[in-house]
């Protein structure tokens, strides 16, 4: 730490008694002194108000444009509130006014320190957490994947306020939700994150918007909610699809306004946060059956991305398993080498309707189980037993996947009699699925019970 003052017998107790908590202390009693002593190497200042050749301020503000991550304790014997509030708002860690005790600066400087510490951790963390989620770190090279990939990088660059992401379950939403605020200029502010589906309405609302003291018998104390901590981040809002109608309005409001109030309060509290929504549901239908705000979903839909599902991602389920036994090598210290041939075939031929989350569950738990250092279709019994049981032949000429999809949609469609519910237990999938194909294929939509 520098020690800035122009009195040298200050300078030397506070030396003295710093030197004995082991930290390394060096003095300057000017500002051109301090100035040519201040660097990398120093973490903390404590700084006289008033020197011989300028004043403290002058100082705070050269740290605080050169070197932001050193901290200030300002000293003075001509203490006003109106320097106080400036050396604050400069960006000055504390204030202390002469004569002081030399225990309670050594507290001091060891709470600026520990805060110091915390946020050289926090910025780590940040950063660390920006690699984990990087675009990079989504796994796949197929066109549809591609294509994600180029629309997450556009929606992140991009000042859009709500995003809401659809897919199948499995598909990597929450990964797309943390690759768009990773990616964006909001990276270094906090990403948070709640499923809807996990909360009664009443908590929900607390968690989202916070609430007062007294708002409702458990709330003893005011209590910050999601949409409050994560001012200038990201908030996900996963399985939106399952908000209650009450909270749509509330949620179309803060969405509108940028401005919310807590449980049980009377002021608006305004914030800047991106809000990016999930679901598995399609919402055009649940706007059709009065289940969701017709409001909501447009004012969500201004940035809409579609996950593929991975049956549709061929080339990607051989990159995934590679990446998934990369990793389960690691956590479980094997040194399995991939997948043979036979297995492969099994993998590729797979329908996936649990997706990703599918084929992360399959390579665990045949690596749990595995004395080889290669996976074959032993490994994967269950995959192999619904494949083997599909029972149907390719032609010799070949098909039309897709155009074999959808008339088997419709076969079940029409002997359900509409019935989406049923049509998916003909087809050995379910109704989300079906949702999604009627979607895909533009089906007129059929009976949603």
């Amino acid at each position: 730490m520098l020690i800035v003052d122009d009195e040298a017998l200050l300078r030397w107790s506070l030396r003295e008694r710093l030197g004995k908590e082991g930290y390394d202390v060096l003095e300057a009693g000017t500002v051109a002194e301090a100035r040519a002593q201040i660097g990398a190497e120093v973490d903390l200042l404590l700084l006289d108000f008033k020197l011989p050749d300028g004043d403290g301020l002058s100082v705070l503000k050269f740290v605080k444009e050169q070197h932001p991550d050193i901290l200030v304790i300002l000293m003075t014997a001509f203490s006003t509130i109106e320097n106080a509030v400036e050396a604050m708002k400069l960006g000055a860690f504390h204030y202390v006014n002469k004569p002081f005790n030399l225990d309670e600066v050594a507290l001091l400087v060891e709470k600026a320190l520990e805060t110091s510490q915390l946020r050289r951790e926090v910025r780590n963390l940040r950063s660390s957490q920006g690699r984990e989620f990087g675009l990079d770190s989504i796994i796949g090279s197929s066109p549809a994947m591609e294509q994600v990939k180029s629309l997450l990088a556009r929606v992140a660059a991009s000042p859009a306020s709500t995003v809401l992401l659809t897919g199948e379950t499995g598909t990597g939403k929450d990964l797309a939700a943390k690759a768009i605020h990773y990616n964006s200029d909001r990276a270094a502010k906090p990403f948070v994150n709640i499923t809807c589906s996990a909360l009664p309405e009443q908590l929900l609302e607390s968690e989202l918007f916070g609430h007062e003291r007294g708002a409702f018998t458990d709330a003893r104390q005011q209590k910050r909610g999601l949409f409050e901590t994560a001012d200038g981040g990201t908030v996900f809002l996963d399985e939106i699809g399952e908000m209650t109608p009450g909270l749509q309005s509330k949620l179309l409001r803060f969405l509108e306004e940028k401005a919310f109030k807590r449980v049980g309060g009377l002021s608006d509290i305004r914030v800047n946060v991106r809000v990016v929504a999930a679901t598995n549901r399609n919402l055009e239908d649940e706007v059709k059956n009065g289940k969701f705000r017709e409001d909501l979903f447009y004012r969500l839909q201004v940035m809409p991305i579609l996950l593929p599902p991975l049956r549709e991602r061929r080339g990607d389920v051989a990159l995934l398993s590679g990446y998934y036994i990369d990793r389960f090598n690691r956590e479980f210290r094997k040194k399995v080498r991939g997948v043979s041939a036979a297995a492969a075939k099994v993998l590729d031929q797979y329908q996936w309707p649990g997706n990703v989350r599918e084929l992360k569950n399959a390579i665990e738990r045949a690596m749990l189980l595995i004395d080889r250092d290669t996976l074959e279709p032993d490994d994967f019994t269950t995959l192999t037993r619904t494949v083997t049981n599909a029972g149907f032949k390719l032609p010799a000429e070949g098909i039309n996947l897709e155009d074999l999809e959808r008339q088997l949609l419709l076969q079940a469609l029409e002997r359900a009699g509409g019935n989406q519910t049923q049509a998916a237990g003909l087809l050995g999938i379910n109704r989300d699925q079906v949702r999604y194909r009627i979607e895909k294929f533009g089906i007129q939509a059929a009976k949603g019970s």
